[in-house]
């Protein structure tokens, strides 16, 4: 009997599935993404922090800080289109080759924007180049995931395809971790050496990183079940073309699934902006290692919750966790605005650490399930892009929600719970796939 009708049947095989592939999968998914996220973070830290100064004229404080988190949400614009571009090479020529191609231009981008000359020294042109390598960022962002879940998921055994696959955003907290750490040794320097080379230490030190990556991404092999379709020429020609014709509800339901990213950056980008404005008054310190304490956690909790997802499905982790955010996103601002450092730190543990860590645990295979083989790349990355660019614009709008006081949060968190209610309610229309095998997965059901 074969190792596919041992797993159509549910049954186990006799001897245990070779999973040395699967790992090398999963350790070059979260290498890479920490990289991307790396990169990421520290772009959502200087824009928080030092961007609205660097790049923008200094006649306006306020303004600075609002054209510096615009900045931060552009890349969520050239997302979209990165995910159509991307996800048609990823389904025709392969995952690994893709996922080679992020990992050089997220580090390429990143390295320059460090190297960018001020407002002060060249005007206008700054924050221009600014916007256009953080372009390039977003669309490396947009292929990223979608091809590291594809091809952890397709070599993963059956039965433990969320615990390989949740490691690509287990490598997004490392990345969160390791930026914020990288920020925090600069963050304490005198304003005029932060604003004059300190923030751009972090950007350069991604280089470093995309070494590292790029070496162990080079031994990957693609999936059986990809090589098997390219073998046997059905592979589509225009994946995306035949995503919308077989998945259309599918990618609707990725998309406002993946609301719950408003959740994340409201906390990364948002709260760290408004946590140390003057009018609120938290130190950037405590406000770093806040993020930095709830990230740890994340990283023990994302691959303990996929496990149980393995176990009683995905739905319910992953409703549990939307839900669980919609609340306590509450909690966490009104620690902010009570000023006590402890439970600042317990809310946002709470917050991120473990009810955001479910959703985030869960969702890549959650919704690389809901696609077959032939579009698994391309409805990945479509879906997701789009859900999130509301979370790009998120800082943005929730800024302009605060308006004037610069304390009225109550809006912000209205909004996060409300894209979680909409997270959560799309799920609960999700097929349940924990069980289904690979080869079934984005079909009808029989």
């Amino acid at each position: 009997m074969s190792t596919y009708t041992l797993e159509a049947s549910g049954a186990s095989p006799a001897s245990p599935p070779d999973t040395t592939k699967v790992k090398r999968a999963a350790i070059a998914s979260f290498l890479g993404s920490m990289l991307e996220y790396y990169d990421f973070y520290i772009y959502a830290s200087a824009a928080a922090l030092v961007f609205g100064k660097v790049f923008f004229p200094a006649s306006n404080p306020a303004a600075g800080t609002l054209l510096s988190l615009a900045t931060f949400g552009v890349a969520y614009i050239a997302r979209p289109f990165g995910a159509v571009l991307l996800g048609h090479f990823g389904d025709r020529v392969g995952r690994k080759k893709v996922m080679l191609i992020t990992l050089v231009l997220m580090g390429t981008s990143t390295f320059l924007i460090g190297c960018l000359p001020s407002y002060a020294a060249i005007g206008v042109v700054a924050p221009i180049l600014l916007v256009f390598l953080r372009v390039l960022q977003g669309i490396s962002a947009a292929g990223e995931q979608s091809g590291a879940n594809s091809l952890t998921l397709e070599h993963a055994p059956f039965g433990r395809r969320a615990f390989f696959t949740s490691w690509t955003l287990t490598g997004t907290q490392a990345g969160f971790i390791l930026a914020t750490a990288v920020f925090l040794t600069v963050a304490n320097l005198p304003d005029d050496a932060l604003l004059s080379w300190g923030w751009r230490v972090p950007f350069w030190f991604s280089f470093l990183v995309v070494v590292l990556a790029y070496v162990v991404r080079r031994r990957l092999d693609e999936p059986e079940v990809f090589t098997e379709e390219q073998e046997s020429k059905q592979v589509a020609k225009f994946p995306v073309v035949e995503l919308f014709r077989t998945h259309s509800t599918d990618v609707l339901r990725v998309v406002l699934c993946a609301f719950i990213a408003v959740c994340s950056t409201i906390f990364a980008v948002f709260g760290l902006a408004f946590a140390t404005s003057p009018e609120v008054g938290v130190s950037r310190t405590t406000m770093l290692l806040v993020a930095v304490a709830a990230n740890v956690i994340a990283l023990f909790s994302q691959p303990a919750l996929a496990i149980l997802a393995d176990r009683i499905g995905r739905k319910p982790v992953f409703i549990t966790g939307v839900l669980g955010c919609s609340v306590m996103i509450f909690v966490y601002f009104k620690a902010i605005m009570s000023g006590n450092v402890p439970l600042i730190f317990f809310a946002g543990a709470l917050l991120i650490g473990i009810l955001y860590a479910a959703p985030n645990a869960i969702w890549p295979s959650f919704y690389a399930e809901m696609f077959n083989t032939k579009v698994r790349f391309s409805g990945i990355a479509i879906g997701t892009q789009i859900g999130f660019a509301l979370a790009g614009f998120a800082p943005t709008i929730a800024w302009t929600l605060v308006g004037d006081s610069r304390t009225n949060w109550v809006p912000v968190a209205i909004l996060v719970s409300i894209c979680c209610l909409a997270a959560a309610a799309a799920a609960a229309t999700a097929r349940e796939t924990y069980r289904v095998p690979l080869k079934q997965l984005g079909k009808p059901v029989s």
